[in-house]
Formats: C-alpha cells, sequence, structure tokens
C-alpha cells in the first residue's frame, strides 16, 4: 500500500500532525501500539491553565481522524522497521496484533464483554479499577472495539456464543503491512520516569504512595471510583502531599533534566483537589517552581491564594504509618533544617517523562540525544528535523513540553512534511 506520510503515535500531536497533513490532501497511514487512539491526553481530566476539560479537546480530534477520508488508521498496530529506499521513499514493516475479534463485523454491542466472568486489572485507569478479560479499552475510544487479553482468559466461550455476529476469533495472529511512504513523521510521545526508581519513596509498595496518572484518573468524572478516595481503604483523604522531582533532576536515575509539566500538573491537581474536597489540607513539596508558560505564573499565584501549601523542602524518605497514612521525612529549605516527619492520608509522585520509544529502530542513521529524546539539530529554527532525510519528528519525541507546545511543534512539522513532498522528494 502507498501514502504520502507514515504517522507513528496517536496521541494530540500524531493526530493533529495527521488532521493538518489530510487536510492538505495528503494520504496518511496513522499507526498506534494501542487499542485506541488519544494517547495520553485522553486520561487526563482538565488541562492548565485554563482548567478545559482534556476530553473535551481531544475526542473532537479523535472523531475528525476517524471520519477523515485522506487518513488511515490502524490501532493496537506497531511498526517494526523503516527502511530507506534509494529513490527517497520509505518501506515500512508494521505488524497489526490480534484483538482477537474479526474488526469488519464488530458492531461494538460490548455483549462479549458483559457475559465474561474475569475481572482483570484496567491499565487505562493504571491499575486502581477493573475490566474485563474482553473489553472496549475505555468509553469513548476510538475505534469501540473490544480486545481479548489471551494471558487471563479462561477460554470459556462466554464471548463468543454471546456475540450476535459471530466475530470472535481466537485463533487470529498477527498480521504483517507493508507500506510505502515518502515521509515519515515521529510523534511516539512519553512515558512517565519509573514509579519504584526511588525505593525510598515507596512507590509501587505503599499503596497509599500514588503516580500523577493516577491522581489524573481520581479526579476525572468518569474514573475509577467516582470521587477521589485513596486506594487502600476508600477513605476520603483529608490531608494530601505532592512530592515534586520524584522522576526527574536526578543524575542517579538517569533524569538529570526538568520535565517542565511536573510543577504545573501537581498545581492543576491540587486545585481540582481543592475544589472537590473542600477541607482537606493539600500541600506540595517542591526544590523550586517552574511556571514558565503564558498564565502559568498567575495559575500558581491562584493556587497560593486558594490555600494550597507550598513547601521548599527536599523529601528524603517516604514511610507507612497507622491506618494507612503516610509518613514523609522531609528537611525544609527555607527555614529550620532539621529533618521532620509530617503525616498525609495520600501522596501523589510527581513524576518526569522519559522517550516513549526508541526511534533508532526506525533507521539506522537517525540520532537521539544524551537523554534518549529524538534529536533535532537545527532546534530551534527547525524544530521538527531529525538527522535522517525524509525522517521528521514533534510533540514530547523530541522532548519534553506542555500540550500547548505540543500541538504547535505538530502543526509545524505537517507543514514541513508537507513540503518535503512538495518538493518532489517522494
Amino acid at each position: 500500500m502507498k501514502y504520502d506520510t507514515l504517522v507513528i503515535g496517536a496521541g494530540i500531536a500524531g493526530l493533529q500532525a495527521a488532521l493538518d497533513l489530510a487536510e492538505q490532501g495528503r494520504q496518511v497511514v496513522l499507526v498506534e501500539k494501542n487499542p485506541s487512539i488519544g494517547g495520553r491526553m485522553i486520561s487526563l481530566s482538565k488541562v492548565y491553565p485554563t482548567l478545559d476539560c482534556a476530553s473535551c479537546i481531544t475526542t473532537p480530534r479523535m472523531a475528525s481522524v476517524a471520519h477523515h477520508p485522506n487518513i488511515t488508521t490502524l490501532t493496537y498496530t506497531e511498526v517494526k522497521q523503516v527502511i530507506a529506499q534509494p529513490d527517497g521513499t520509505y518501506h515500512a514493516h508494521i505488524s497489526k496484533k490480534p484483538r482477537f475479534i474479526e474488526e469488519d463485523k464488530c458492531i461494538g454491542c460490548k455483549r462479549c464483554e458483559e457475559v465474561c466472568p474475569v475481572y482483570i486489572r484496567d491499565d487505562f485507569e493504571h491499575n486502581l479499577g477493573a475490566k474485563k478479560a474482553i473489553s472496549i479499552p475505555f468509553t469513548n475510544a476510538i475505534p469501540q472495539f473490544p480486545v481479548l487479553t489471551p494471558d487471563q482468559c479462561t477460554w470459556c466461550g462466554a464471548c463468543a456464543n454471546a456475540c450476535p455476529v459471530d466475530c470472535i476469533d481466537y485463533l487470529q495472529e498477527p498480521r504483517d503491512i507493508f507500506v510505502e511512504v515518502g515521509a515519515v513523521l515521529v510523534a511516539t510521545g512519553f512515558e512517565l520516569t519509573p514509579f519504584n526508581a526511588k525505593p525510598q519513596y515507596g512507590g509501587g509498595v505503599l499503596p497509599n504512595v500514588i503516580t500523577s496518572l493516577q491522581g489524573e484518573r481520581l479526579l476525572a468524572p468518569h474514573g475509577p471510583f467516582g470521587r477521589v478516595l485513596r486506594p487502600s481503604d476508600g477513605k476520603v483523604p483529608d490531608s494530601i502531599a505532592f512530592v515534586q522531582c520524584a522522576g526527574s533532576r536526578d543524575a542517579s536515575l538517569g533524569v538529570p533534566y526538568c520535565s517542565r509539566v511536573c510543577c504545573m500538573y501537581a498545581i492543576k491537581q491540587a486545585m481540582l483537589l481543592s475544589g472537590s474536597l473542600p477541607t482537606a489540607d493539600i500541600t506540595i513539596y517542591y526544590m523550586d517552581i517552574r511556571a514558565f508558560g503564558k498564565g502559568y505564573e498567575a495559575f500558581y499565584q491562584n493556587a497560593k491564594a486558594m490555600g494550597i501549601n507550598f513547601v521548599k523542602a527536599k523529601v528524603g524518605r517516604i514511610r507507612a504509618g497507622e491506618d494507612g497514612n503516610v509518613f514523609l521525612r522531609i528537611e525544609r529549605q527555607e527555614e529550620s533544617s532539621q529533618p521532620e516527619e509530617m503525616n498525609h492520608d495520600l501522596v501523589i509522585l510527581s513524576l518526569g517523562m522519559k522517550p516513549q520509544w526508541n526511534p533508532k529502530t526506525l533507521a539506522w542513521d537517525m540520532e537521539t540525544d544524551l537523554d534518549g529524546f529524538v534529536k533535532s539539530p537545527d532546534a530551534p529554527m527547525d524544530p521538527a528535523t531529525t538527522t535522517c532525510a525524509g525522517v521528521y519528528a514533534c510533540g514530547t519525541a523530541t522532548g519534553p513540553k506542555d500540550i500547548v507546545d505540543t500541538i504547535i511543534e505538530a502543526g509545524n512539522a505537517a507543514m514541513v512534511v508537507g513540503n518535503h513532498l512538495a518538493r518532489g522528494n517522494a
């Protein structure tokens, strides 16, 4: 199959770039490794500094991509190899993973999900909730096709018996797809730094120490509990702490850089928690606040005016207390330097950003920076270019950035790719 552009990743950057290219009249194949498009942003509660609904921004783009005649969307699919050709085009080997359903038959009725007797951890809820062994990833997923998890399935046949269109296929195998494109756009996004990278913080061990994305799901109106409850016992937390730089600016973790968004998303979550739990005591332990964008400083000052506590301190250790509470051993930086312990019901670790995917699997001459993100040799004048001709990148594939900068970069990348194609290189 031939297309003008291969876009790898269907987060907000990939969606925006694919739409812009499609509006130029280009034929785009959009590849996403997860069962649904939408990326990280579709799981967020709200965005800063406007506190607009994240789903309200992302879902229209998802729908536009799904229905655009110039975009072919391949979900639950991974790019295995991209090889440059002498004529300037690229040949891509793509592998579509089995959902164990026939997509051309499925009508999204959820009967298979209703009758399935097996519950498993819900990765969309970051393990705070449960889902069936065969289920649609989340409510507004696109496409509305279920995925069967073979490792957890008991092969009882209940879903096959309940399916009204007989689309369950237990013998389905991965399918190889080969495409030829004139350009490649990498929009592979980010992943959080490991939750358990600092064992002294108790990540993954203490049930009431959670990640920032788990905090987002607690605040989401369609989250796992429907309101803010702490995971261990369902208690409404009265005292909540944020620990900043829990996965960034730490050379011992291999992440010496600032992830740029952690301060702002912690402030956003703190403000939302203050609205949901008006009587709760909310504290942010920080090294320094980096509010660099338009309206960000005012957002920070508003949070302080709301009564959110900002404590400039280093958190050395987190340990379990009684009744599921958590003790933070801190050392204040602006007052007495004597270590002290602070008691909280719930702790949220502000984890940083790492590259989602190693782009060196794309092409042999593509380079990455020391931090592992795609290298942009002509940045900041031309941030979309890479060290591989005909291959471009945008969003957090090239480094940590917020949603606003990601969308702007995606639009720029679509323009650069369009110019590359117009020059007759494909």
